[in-house]
């Protein structure tokens, strides 16, 4: 009996693994389904933005932000962040909550940018989205809507919610308290402009709360950019809020450091402490823009500052 095992495991050894007969257009699948309550839920990835670190925390100590970094095996000069957006189908619509980065050579962010090609991978089609969610107007939630081709595949009613504090923002936008890698500004600029002249009709602005579809509200906070909203959704007793650009990476452990994007920085601090505070009381699932893929996560207190607890995947 051992002499025929060996025998069997000599013979599947050398036996060659079948050759994949084309290559995959993805090693890692870029999309993550949850389900909150009757709500369905799709994380998908539009890539990565490779960014300066110092981007994380212009207010902290270089040694304190290198610190940080080396817990956490990254790089000291840059890494990537993730860019993730979410499909939300509830009430029957289909909501896109951001619309990722799109295109733009004057950058290079080549490995950002997908959402399209992604979203066709999950068997979304851009026709079936009935209304669009920003969190706020920077360039990468709002730069897949302008990528060649996009709107033509869009439902003509096409509704885009956005906060009239936003949209009044990038009538003329203040970067004064911003710490962006040079050409971000410009960019950033040129981007919400085109942006609402291609879309503005489809607007549909509210104040501080909106409800989107059944169990999908939209909250206006601030602090990141005056009109920067998260989007709670909650149904048969669970929820899940995304929060846009409220909270990044760095921000459970060092919530008072001040991200290179915020508009309005100690703002931000404050919202996010309120946030992060808000969940770990009520123990509802966190995705956001800037987390790792797939996002999904709880948020516990840790002292006098917070602990990312990712969900485990369920396959």
């Amino acid at each position: 009996m051992n002499q025929m095992i060996r025998t069997q495991q000599k013979t599947k050894a050398n036996t060659p693994l079948p050759r994949s007969k084309a290559k995959p257009d993805e090693l890692v699948p870029s999309r993550y389904a949850v389900r909150v309550g009757d709500i369905d839920v799709l994380v998908v990835s539009d890539g990565v933005l490779p960014l300066p670190t110092k981007m994380l925390a212009h207010n902290a100590a270089p040694a304190d932000r290198a610190a940080w970094l080396d817990d956490m095996f990254l790089p000291q000069d840059a890494f990537d962040w993730a860019l993730n957006v979410v499909v939300v189908r509830s009430g029957g619509k289909t909501i896109l909550i951001d619309a990722g980065l799109g295109f733009d050579p004057d950058l290079h962010l080549p490995r950002a940018g997908q959402l399209a090609k992604r979203l066709a991978a999950a068997g979304i089609d851009l026709g079936s989205v009935t209304d669009v969610v920003l969190t706020h107007m920077h360039m990468d939630h709002v730069g897949g809507l302008l990528v060649e081709g996009v709107k033509e595949q869009l439902h003509p009613d096409l509704r885009i919610h956005v906060a009239a504090a936003e949209v009044k923002f990038w009538e003329s936008p203040d970067f004064s308290h911003t710490a962006m890698p040079q050409g971000f500004p410009d960019a950033l600029r040129a981007t919400a402009k085109r942006f609402m002249d291609e879309y503005r009709s489809q607007f549909r602005l509210f104040d501080e709360t909106h409800e989107v579809a059944p169990g999908v509200i939209a909250y206006r906070t601030g602090g990141h950019t005056p009109g920067h909203s998260v989007v709670r959704l909650a149904s048969g007793g669970e929820a899940l809020t995304f929060a846009g650009d409220a909270v990044f990476a760095v921000g459970f452990d060092q919530p008072d450091w001040h991200n290179g994007f915020e508009h309005d920085p100690e703002e931000a601090a404050r919202v996010r402490i309120r946030l992060l505070r808000e969940l770990a009381e009520t123990g509802e699932m966190l995705v956001a823009t800037h987390l790792p893929f797939p996002s999904v996560g709880r948020v516990a207190v840790d002292g006098d500052a917070f602990r990312w607890v990712p969900v485990f995947w369920d396959y």
